[in-house]
């Protein structure tokens, strides 16, 4: 279970270490004030929730008011929410706040696209574990607000067996039978799927069994409707491998039942967003 109160804590431990000394410079540490978040792009808003803790956090007794939710669409010149206490706390809280909203809107905004892209098919659009270090839980969570689905979180959640794996271990059956094997001494009840880079491949997997799914990696839309054809719903099916933005539908269209990109956490755009204290 990840501990969100834990991050928050080590996040802030990483940018204050000594203190704030500018803002316990300038301002009185009574001082109480309001600010706002400030929305400058048109998006998905993603992180509300999480700026809400990163407040409280530090003071319980600050006043958060949120005029939107997550997965809201919002609009540049719009504001997300106050929030009212300590200005030397506010200022405190200010740029990991930011900095979680602007990163976490940016991948549920671009999620958001890649859903609607696809909207008429029955593909679910998945993430991958192409994620930043220690902020994988949160990747993860915006790519849920923004309307995807969470692959594995990581390598302990499920037997993922790529190309690298199956050249390891001698091939596609050495690779399916050691994993059912090494499920069933250690008494582990996880999903397998296995990576094919061939339609020779999907026949072997059609074959031998075993799996859950097949990811289809770097097939063309064209092949990819064979090699889903040639599973005929035995198993789930995940298209991979340089999906973009524009071809994704193409790749709904085969059939497929899930199409995972790394896009949605490496190449999003963050949204510009301020916190600002109010005049």
């Amino acid at each position: 279970m990840f501990d969100i109160e834990r991050f928050i804590k080590q996040a802030l431990e990483e940018d204050v270490q000594q203190g704030d000394h500018t803002s316990l410079a300038c301002i009185n540490k009574d001082k109480k004030d309001t600010a706002v978040l400030k929305i400058k792009d048109d998006g998905i808003i993603a992180g509300i929730e999480l700026a809400k803790m990163i407040f409280n956090q530090i003071n319980p007794e600050f006043e958060f008011v949120a005029s939107v939710k997550d997965g809201d669409v919002v609009n540049k010149g719009s504001e997300a929410f106050t929030v009212k206490g300590n200005t030397i706390q506010l200022l405190t809280a200010e740029r990991l706040v930011l900095n979680c909203l602007q990163r976490m809107s940016g991948i549920a905004t671009l999620t958001s696209q890649y859903v609607k892209a696809v909207e008429g098919t029955k593909a679910k659009i998945l993430d991958t574990r192409k994620t930043t270090p220690l902020f994988r839980h949160f990747e993860k969570w915006a790519v849920k607000i923004g309307g995807g689905f969470n692959h594995r979180f990581g390598l302990y959640d499920m037997i993922l067996i790529k190309d690298n794996h199956i050249d390891a271990c001698g091939g596609i059956i050495n690779a399916i039978e050691s994993a059912k094997k090494y499920l069933l001494i250690h008494t582990l009840d996880l999903q397998i799927e296995i990576e094919a880079r061939t339609l020779n491949d999907i026949e072997i997997i059609c074959n031998t069994g075993g799996v859950n799914r097949i990811l289809i990696d770097n097939f063309t839309p064209q092949n990819m409707k064979l090699a889903v054809d040639m599973v005929n719903n035995k198993f789930d099916t995940e298209a991979s491998g340089g999906i973009t933005l524009s071809s994704v539908k193409e790749y709904a269209d085969t059939g497929v039942d899930y199409i995972s990109t790394g896009a949605l956490t490496h190449s999003y755009k963050s949204l510009d967003l301020s916190l600002k204290i109010v005049k």
